[in-house]
C-alpha cells in the first residue's frame, strides 16, 4: 500500500485513467464491429457513415495518446481499403 499523499493520489488518478482508457478502446471497437458489418452487408451509404464515425473516434484517441499513433494509421488505411472496394 501507498505511504505518501502523493502516492495515493496518484493510485485515484490512475484509475480514473484507466476507467476512461478502457471505455475508449471498448467504443473503438463496438465502432469497429459496426463498420465491418456494413461493409459485409455491402451498404455503401452506411458504411461511409460508420466508416466516418469509427476515423473520427480513432483520431480522438490519437489525440489523447489512448491508442498507438501506428495502430491508428494501419486501421484508417484499412478501412479506407475496405470503402474502396464497394
Amino acid at each position: 500500500m501507498a505511504n505518501s499523499k502523493s502516492a495515493l493520489k496518484n493510485i485515484r488518478k490512475n484509475k480514473s485513467c484507466h476507467l476512461r482508457n478502457r471505455a475508449v478502446t471498448s467504443r473503438l471497437k463496438t465502432l469497429e464491429k459496426h463498420f465491418l458489418f456494413t461493409i459485409e452487408n455491402k451498404d455503401k451509404n452506411n458504411a461511409a457513415k460508420a466508416g466516418s464515425l469509427f476515423i473520427s473516434a480513432l483520431e480522438k484517441a490519437n489525440k489523447a495518446n489512448i491508442v498507438h499513433k501506428n495502430k491508428i494509421s494501419r486501421k484508417k488505411s484499412r478501412c479506407a481499403q475496405l470503402l474502396s472496394t464497394l
